[in-house]
């Protein structure tokens, strides 16, 4: 009998969430067959068999945490009658969308997975009336049992109720002449209001290191614009910021940097690796852009092409997503000027950049209106001085300002 233990899978995490068993106890297997998908914090990632054997104990069932380097799979390599099997895991039962085996190394130490990374498709609990539509039926004093659901998949909504209430179900009322239509937006339907539910993958690593941060950073935020209006046409927005972060870090190379608050060390870095968040269905994920300082702008767009891609369809590798040295929160794409952005131990920096506005601003005789793009910069001031974070920001600004 072997034990095959849960290896760290490139991220320096303590745990896993199993996803998916591709085995049950009983099931022989060959090595580098895909035995589990389990979820990190970033992606989901299969992990291969160590040895050809009989599965005989799976160790925990879909949607359980398995600390790293805790037993995962305990194999009968020589498939004996005398093996005590434990009880069969939970079946797989959802559908494998991608994932990639990689190779294992087989011996009796801590094996490293390196495995590539897919995903996995999620099955929804169904849901009859929603949380809001059952408040209102308690407040009106409706039987929800008697209302006729208009929602996707039979569900009761909050309109359905109100029908019922007032025994118009399936009429519409015509607006007055006097108040203007007004149509309600619609309910998410992919969304399970009311339901208790457990942080998983990226939302679970988000809470771990926003309280990280909380606990170990001394932050302080600066907020600046920069005039683009003497840009030349066809400027790269993003390559353009990574280029201006770039000339920041040389102005003052104490924001690419690591910090060690226990130990009061900082290390600083020559290279710039970015790590740029990307904002996905699952959560906010952020890979990394190595070596920012030494490619050209068409090197420099290829990379953040590839990542974007890769992060969205979950196929960015665990280390993709490691060590660093400084970060990029772009989230003006969306919405928002100005943010507090928050800064993961053990870097020292991140920037965010607001949504480019068109502003009134004075000049030599009268006023003009210019493109800014607005600036965010948060900084750990316990081991960041003001001056050098304002030197920083000016280092960029100034980078953003030229025309080309």
């Amino acid at each position: 009998m072997k034990t095959f233990i849960l290896p760290d899978l490139g991220e320096g995490l303590p745990e896993a969430e199993i996803v998916t068993w591709h085995v049950k106890v009983g099931d022989m297997v060959k090595v580098d067959q895909p035995l589990v998908s389990v979820e990190t914090a970033k992606a989901v990632v299969d992990v291969p068999s160590p040895w050809t054997g009989r599965i005989a104990k799976l160790y925990g069932a879909e949607g359980d945490v398995i600390p790293t380097h805790n037993p995962l799979v305990d194999f009968d390599i020589e498939g004996s009658a005398t093996a005590k099997p434990a009880a069969p895991a939970k079946a797989a039962v959802k559908e494998d969308s991608g994932t990639v085996v990689g190779n294992m190394p087989t011996s009796d130490d801590v094996l490293e997975e390196t495995a590539i990374i897919g995903r996995q498709r999620r099955g929804k609990a169904p849901v009859k009336a929603a949380p809001s539509a059952r408040a209102l039926a308690r407040e009106m004093g409706v039987d929800i049992a008697r209302c006729q659901p208009s929602g996707r998949a039979g569900v009761v909504t909050a309109k359905d109720v109100r029908d019922a209430a007032s025994g118009s179900a399936g009429r519409s009322t015509a607006p007055s002449s006097s108040t203007p239509a007004w149509t309600p937006a619609a309910r998410r339907e992919d969304v399970k209001y009311g339901v208790p539910e457990k942080l998983r993958g990226p939302r679970r690593a988000m809470h771990q290191s926003m309280s990280l941060s909380r606990d170990s950073v001394m932050p302080c935020t600066l907020f600046d614009d920069a005039d683009i209006h003497g840009w030349m046409p066809g400027q790269d927005i993003t390559g353009r910021v990574i280029r201006a972060i770039v000339a920041g870090c040389r102005a003052e190379p104490g924001l690419n940097a690591w910090y060690n608050g226990e130990e009061q060390v900082r290390t600083l870095h020559e290279h710039v690796d970015l790590a740029m968040a990307v904002d996905t269905p699952d959560g906010l994920i952020v890979p990394v852009l190595r070596g920012v300082d030494r490619l050209d702008a068409g090197g420099l767009r290829a990379a953040i092409n590839e990542i974007k891609v890769a992060t969205r369809e979950r196929t960015v590798s665990p280390a993709q997503m490691k060590d660093p040295t400084i970060t990029l929160s772009n989230f003006g794409m969306m919405a928002g000027r100005y943010a507090t952005p928050v800064v993961v131990p053990p870097q020292v920096t991140i920037v965010g950049t607001g949504g480019i506005r068109h502003d009134v601003v004075p000049v030599l005789g009268g006023i003009e209106t210019h493109k800014r793009i607005p600036i965010s910069l948060t900084f750990d001031h316990r081991c960041i001085t003001g001056g050098e974070a304002c030197r920083f920001l000016a280092a960029m600004i100034a980078d953003l300002q030229k025309p080309y």
